[in-house]
């Protein structure tokens, strides 16, 4: 594989979020429309916007349950961790000349609030939040957004990320996709490169 961009979702791929979005959707649900929803049947909102997880689960009044979920997220903030040896394998592709980048489902209001203090901010050049496109994963306009900020070319971007709706993104997008495995906890999702962890990503370049 030849790249100039390897760029990041954030959720499942560079944070471990799953416990804090999952736990902090249950408690809003139970508090705003009185729904006690088992967190295994929440899954399905890890890898896609607020607004479009609140849209599958047909709520009325996204705006007002966004905001308590974005509150009752802040709550759960000491759960969140950068998954073991992101921070080294950002220093080995960062050494190496590759131009960083992320592609997020989180607006960029929850960027600068959940992820510019978790102190790998400063290794990344080009940020794709869902505000920037009127589509969002799995579409490939988040991608394709990218490439028009960034200059780049399909065949020169990677996009790592932990969901099926990450691999469509980029197959859409025609750009080359690997799982991160160790955000993936269902299993759910094929790829052909399968990261086993962060530092497996180096021997594919």
């Amino acid at each position: 594989m030849k790249y100039t961009h390897i760029v990041f979702d954030i959720d499942g791929t560079l944070l471990d979020t799953e416990y804090a979005v999952l736990h902090s959707l249950q408690d809003t649900l139970r508090e705003m429309s009185d729904m006690d929803i088992p967190i295994s049947d929440l899954t399905f909102c890890l890898g896609i916007t607020g607004a479009d997880a609140l849209e599958i689960l047909k709520i009325p009044d996204k705006e007002t349950v966004l905001s308590r979920w974005e509150k009752n997220l802040s709550g759960y903030q000491d759960t969140i961790r950068i998954f073991p040896g992101i921070t080294r394998l950002l220093d080995a592709l960062s050494a190496r000349g590759y131009e960083l980048g992320i592609i997020t489902s989180k607006t960029k209001k929850e960027f600068e609030e959940e992820f510019c203090s978790s102190g790998i901010r400063d290794y990344f050049h080009h940020v794709v939040c869902s505000d920037d496109t009127t589509e969002h994963k799995p579409s490939p306009a988040p991608i394709q957004k990218y490439m028009e900020i960034s200059g780049t070319a399909p065949a020169q971007l990677l996009y790592i990320g932990d969901t099926a709706y990450d691999k469509k993104c980029s197959e859409g997008a025609g750009a080359d996709f690997a799982l991160a495995v160790w955000g993936n906890s269902s299993g759910n999702v094929i790829a052909k490169y399968a990261l086993e962890r962060p530092s497996d990503l180096l021997n594919y370049l």
